[in-house]
């Protein structure tokens, strides 16, 4: 019985996470050795978790996208492992002197912050696996051993957190709001784990919802921090400031950030509006509900100009000091080079309107797979953004802080029924999508979007590997995509026996990868960008993600390009 389970512990996806946290930990110069202990930590409760998860019989608390593994580990070790990557980037650049301290602490705190959202939610879920409500307790294969060895993780974990913010901080007040801080970080990820999941059933695996809980409150809480910092401005000299928020922000991001957040509260705003409006025309004269519809969509669109023209760009203004109003500043940056920007976006739109009526037609009529023909959205995301990266990357941020905007807003109206777009766009989009979507949320083009400018978006800022911005685009635009094509049409030699993966198609997808590497650099270096990873460590890094698109049943889109982009890092 042993001999049968023991293969089980020790699968393709958790090998490559163990790669990969393997040769983060490789990477991390001494003064980190705080950080590695705790990811270090995270990464073995993870492991813990996911296998007591996986060994136990389902919880009728999580309703999981079906044919998908937990992902707890994947999960749980992604973000923090971007962390540490952009820690160690950023520790090289501290000693070349190309940034001060504060930016280095700043990135610190987040780490320890993204960490302990995941370990919070490890502690939530191993706390219901183990304790079940109604007595169905899970039947667990680690018995007292896993509930032992979690206690002891999590024990390790908070010591090693005190140590650090005791020897880091000379004063108490410090230590105690950076642990504050952290606390909380963990405390609104487990709230926030159990909204995800709850009102999105059946639409994430475990992992996917602790990726989509951290990442949400990270950029919640750096939104609060920035905001809180501006108050702390006025009140106190800039040079205590200095001290403690010294990252400076760009203008794009503030706005990107500014238009993505409000976008994500929006519909608690209009929720309540509309709760309103529903109840004042149930009791009303019947001449009045022949109008419920329309009122509704006009209630919905007024709020919806209300909160991008007013309330966002508020904040905005108030954080950031732009010269003129945030709007205005959006367009005297577009047209400051006319020719190149305009240009860029009208190769854009012809792109995009060639791509979408030729490929929803032949999604309509054709009987090639729906999953290859997505592929060809990845390549065209290749054919739209690498131009962009190379020549325009500014540009490029903020086009895709609006084009996530645009399908936000475009999701909100499919999912609300919003009168007279919500059943066009739900028939429209229902053409592209696949078994990782459902009728109540259509992930695939969030996800294809957010991995291609996820990197790039962190990427600002220092960046001593030029291939980094790209790593969304490489993988998942060029690897991902000959991955599938060459295993559909040439794979026999399959990965396992249960999933479609094979051999051939994953070697495809590493060789495009490094070909495309290959390519990139000399163009790279035209432009000023200097090649300084070793060649083996790239090699690595393509091996690894690579591996990690093989084995995954998880969203491949959203983990692969941070863990690419994480390694390329190093």
């Amino acid at each position: 019985m042993a001999t049968m389970a023991l293969p089980s512990l020790f699968n393709g996806e958790r090998a490559v996470v163990v790669l990969f946290i393997a040769r983060t930990l490789y990477a991390a110069p001494l003064s980190l050795l705080a950080e590695s202990l705790s990811l270090s930590l995270l990464s073995l409760f993870a492991l813990s978790v996911e296998i007591s998860v996986e060994s136990s019989s389902p919880i009728a608390q999580f309703s999981t996208r079906p044919g998908a593994s937990s992902g707890i580990l994947l999960g749980a070790v992604t973000l923090p492992g971007v962390g540490a990557s952009r820690l160690i980037q950023l520790s090289r650049a501290l000693s070349l002197q190309e940034i001060g301290v504060e930016e280095l602490e700043y990135v610190r705190l987040q780490y320890w912050a993204m960490a302990a959202s995941c370990f919070s939610v490890l502690v939530f879920l191993c706390f219901i696996f183990h304790h079940p409500p109604d007595n169905n307790r899970s039947v667990c294969s680690l018995g007292d051993w896993g509930r032992r060895f979690s206690s002891l993780s999590i024990a390790l974990f908070a010591a090693v957190g005190c140590v650090f913010s005791a020897m880091k901080f000379d004063s108490g007040w410090r230590t105690t709001a950076m642990l504050l801080w952290v606390l909380c970080h963990g405390f609104a990820a487990v709230k926030q784990f159990q909204h995800v999941v709850h009102t999105f059933p059946a639409c994430a695996s475990i992992g996917e919802a602790l990726l989509v809980t951290s990442g949400l409150v990270i950029y919640f809480g750096d939104t609060f921090s920035c905001t809180v910092a501006k108050i702390y401005e006025l009140l106190i000299p800039a040079k205590v400031m200095s001290e403690q928020h010294g990252i400076k922000r760009s203008e794009t991001s503030t706005i990107i950030q500014g238009v993505l957040l409000g976008l994500l509260l929006f519909p608690l705003f209009i929720r309540s509006l509309l709760q309103v409006w529903e109840k004042y025309t149930s009791s009303a004269p019947c001449k009045v509900r022949e109008y419920h519809e329309m009122g509704r969509s006009v209630i919905f669109y007024a709020s919806l100009v209300f909160v991008l023209g007013v309330i966002v760009p508020s904040w905005m203004q108030f954080v950031q000091d732009f010269p003129a109003h945030p709007v205005l500043w959006v367009f005297d940056f577009v047209f400051s080079e006319p020719l190149k920007r305009i240009s860029l976006c009208m190769y854009w739109v012809a792109v995009i309107c060639v791509s979408v009526l030729r490929f929803y037609n032949i999604s309509k009529n054709s009987k090639i797979e729906r999953i290859l023909l997505r592929k060809y959205y990845h390549l065209m995301a290749v054919l739209m953004f690498v131009p962009a990266l190379i020549f325009q990357p500014k540009f490029l941020d903020l086009a895709f802080g609006a084009a996530l905007a645009v399908f936000l807003v475009l999701e909100i109206i499919r999912v609300w029924r919003i009168w007279p777009l919500g059943h066009l766009v739900n028939q429209f989009m229902n053409a592209f999508t696949d078994h990782r979507d459902s009728d109540l949320l259509i992930v695939s083009h969030f996800s294809l979007l957010l991995g291609c400018a996820l990197p790039i978006w962190m990427s600002s800022g220092f960046n001593d590997r030029p291939l980094a911005p790209f790593a969304g685009i490489l993988s998942l635009g060029i690897g991902d995509t000959m991955a599938s094509m060459v295993g559909h049409k040439y794979g026999v030699l399959r990965w396992s026996k249960t999933g479609k993966k094979t051999i051939e198609g994953t070697a495809a997808g590493i060789t495009s990868v490094l070909a495309a590497c290959s390519v990139l650099l000399p163009v790279l270096a035209t432009t000023g960008y200097i090649f300084t990873q070793h060649w083996l460590s790239l090699f690595l890094a393509v091996t690894v993600s690579g591996l990690l698109e093989a084995y995954t049943a998880q969203l491949d889109n959203a983990f692969i390009p941070l863990v690419f982009y994480s390694l390329l890092c190093l």
